[in-house]
């Protein structure tokens, strides 16, 4: 087959590709170029490689060789060491105002039937609405990626109560005492609790083998369930765990004085942030002690409590939080094996201790949480 575009270079034009070639930096596209030109040249010596063999040589598609050539013939040498720039004008198939339609329609209530918004959802229904003939949910991905909407996505979040003088003032007070400099005698515990379930295998899970992922059967036994308190200390980065049966306010009562007598026996008071659960107050103390010995306890003690719906207050929450990830997301078939579990986490964090500091304060809640202080009348 006959070319259409033959390379015919001039001395100068072969001497500017070589100076070229040797050049140490350079884009990688344009020494292939001039090495493309260069071979293809029939001016020097008769003939110039054919473009199978500048094909194997160079490892490059016999299309590019192509262009290259064609290049030289219409824009002349700069053109053909240059990569190509299009000219053709593409318009964009989603504009401001189909853009707007689109991020509305995604931060809308999902179809009836339809837990959520989906990408081919959103396509789908854009046509419905006749906002465009047709529309890819490609299309629709990158529209929503630019505007960081994730309608697939949900957060549980505590929502506090907008306008609640009871709520700034819970968490001011809470946000002060996070303002304190640490001192061992007036130490700042935050205290949380939560539940496992234990659960028994049926049968014997498959472990993980190189090529496969551990396997374990949809089937399971219910072995009882098991309250956990945790206390934590965030600027020092002490924590205790202790498994129990049950949460009731006499089991809150022995935590604290144990806080108060073997984990603290040395402080003079121990500020202790806590959600204000009911069984978390002094009340519990009179439970389950003699008068003497709950006053003697909460004389030790200074209770502060996190707003309803402000959990997020509570450092110990965090902390939590983390122990679920690390330790309890799986099955665990008893208390006993629970308790050795939670011990060892506990011992290795405690090894290398983690603390933590509370940078939001109180000027900042403020601010960007001005919308749940009380509206002052003019």
């Amino acid at each position: 087959m006959t070319k259409k575009y033959i390379v015919r270079l001039t001395s100068e034009e072969r001497s500017e590709l070589e100076q070229l070639v040797k050049i140490g930096k350079i884009a990688a596209y344009k020494r292939l170029h001039a090495q493309i030109l260069l071979k293809a040249d029939i001016s020097k010596e008769g003939a110039g490689w054919t473009d199978q063999k500048i094909t194997e040589a160079f490892d490059v598609s016999v299309k590019t060789i192509e262009r290259v050539r064609q290049r030289l013939f219409q824009e002349g040498l700069e053109g053909a060491i240059n990569r190509s720039k299009s000219t053709k004008c593409y318009p964009k198939k989603i504009d401001g105002e189909l853009e707007a339609h689109l991020v509305a329609l995604a931060c809308s209530e999902a179809p009836e039937g339809q837990g959520r918004w989906t990408l081919r959802l959103l396509a789908d229904k854009m046509v419905e609405l006749e906002y465009i003939e047709n529309i890819s949910h490609e299309s629709v991905r990158k529209v929503l990626k630019e505007n960081e909407i994730k309608p697939w996505q949900k957060k549980e979040w505590c929502i506090p109560p907008e306008e609640n003088a009871e709520f700034v003032c819970s968490m001011e007070n809470v946000l002060e005492v996070y303002k304190k400099p640490y001192n061992a005698a007036y130490p700042v515990v935050c205290m949380d609790e939560s539940s496992k379930q234990q659960i028994q295998e049926i049968r014997e899970p498959i472990k993980t083998t190189p090529g496969k992922t551990e396997c374990y059967d949809f089937e399971y036994e219910r072995n009882g369930v098991s309250n956990l308190f945790i206390f934590f200390e965030p600027l020092v980065g002490w924590r205790h765990v202790e498994v129990t049966d049950q949460r009731k306010a006499i089991d809150w009562a022995y935590q604290v004085r144990d806080l108060v007598d073997i984990y603290y026996p040395k402080a003079k008071r121990i500020t202790l942030v806590m959600d204000n659960l009911n069984t978390h107050c002094g009340a519990s103390l009179y439970k389950a002690f003699e008068p003497s010995e709950a006053r003697r306890i909460l004389d030790r003690l200074d209770l502060q409590y996190t707003p309803k719906h402000g959990s997020w207050l509570n450092m110990a929450e965090i902390e939590l939080s983390i122990l679920s990830r690390q330790c309890l997301d799986r099955r665990i078939p008893d208390q006993e094996i629970l308790r050795s579990e939670v011990e060892a986490w506990v011992n290795a964090r405690n090894t290398h201790p983690s603390s933590m500091t509370w940078q939001f304060r109180t000027e900042d809640a403020r601010i960007k949480l001005r919308r749940l202080y009380p509206t002052l009348d003019a």
